[in-house]
């Protein structure tokens, strides 16, 4: 199938590694370009090469928490290709941590780039995106389920789920989709630092996909094809959902 990517210019942030990563080398694949951003140079750097250089991709340093990141990694996209066509806004996973014990400054930290940095981008390339466009977001699968030791995540992600809704429901009549991935154990530097949290760290892999109906953790490039998917022009009538990739693990329909 053709995705219609083919041209197409898509901004994706945390692209230097692992699920962000995974996504902007499955648009390059087939025919886009990208905008990936990351906090240091020299993995910024890193991750346009193995993208295929410069004339597939575009790095942009940036920290999703500050104010002015938005307005500068549209601004790139605009100045680079000409067009946004779409944005993939990721962001690190919160510290692991409990309700009770997970300090205030923490939540705050992670509310200023987990949610405001995320809402920031989502509309200022809402200001930009034309008939056709579209807004992703990956979340977690603690949007509709806790995940235990993962509090912050637990607490941020299921608002900016329906923060994305709600954009969906306000964008639909322009022509702009908004959805969500919900990712669960996606073997990533991130999911196996959660499981190193573990006094067997083996074991807790072990039994964490004993969990999941696949029984493995999934491979980052099987969550990048379906963000790919979602970002596409063949995905032109899914808006305002929340996709788990997840190989089965959440409970609910």
């Amino acid at each position: 199938m053709d995705l219609g990517l083919a041209g197409r210019v898509y901004l994706v942030t945390a692209a230097t590694r692992g699920l962000g990563f995974a996504s902007a080398r499955e648009l390059v694949a087939d025919g886009a370009r990208v905008v990936v951003t990351g906090r240091e140079k020299s993995s910024v750097e890193e991750a346009v090469e193995k993208l295929g250089g410069p004339e597939a991709a575009e790095g942009v340093v940036a920290d999703n928490a500050d104010p002015d990141t938005a307005a500068r990694l549209v601004g790139a996209a605009l100045s680079r290709f000409g067009r946004l066509d779409g944005v993939l806004i990721s962001v690190g996973g919160p510290a692991a941590g409990s309700a009770l014990a997970t300090p205030e400054s923490a939540w705050r930290e992670a509310f200023e780039s987990v949610f405001l940095g995320a809402l920031r981008i989502a509309r200022a390339a809402a200001d930009v995106l034309e008939e056709g466009g579209a807004i992703g977001f990956v979340l977690s699968g603690s949007v509709r389920e806790p995940i235990a030791g993962l509090a912050v995540s637990n607490g941020l992600r299921p608002g900016l789920a329906m923060a994305a809704k709600t954009l969906a429901n306000e964008l639909g009549p322009e022509g702009i989709r908004v959805f969500g991935l919900l990712p669960a154990r996606i073997d990533t530097e991130r999911v196996q630092h959660l499981d190193s949290l573990s006094a067997d760290p083996d074991a807790a892999r072990t039994a964490n996909e004993a969990a999941i109906p696949l029984r493995r953790y999934g491979r980052p490039e099987e969550f990048g094809k379906v963000a790919a998917f979602a970002l596409s022009p063949a995905a032109s009538y899914l808006t305002g959902v929340m996709i788990p990739v997840d190989g089965g693990a959440l409970h609910g329909v």
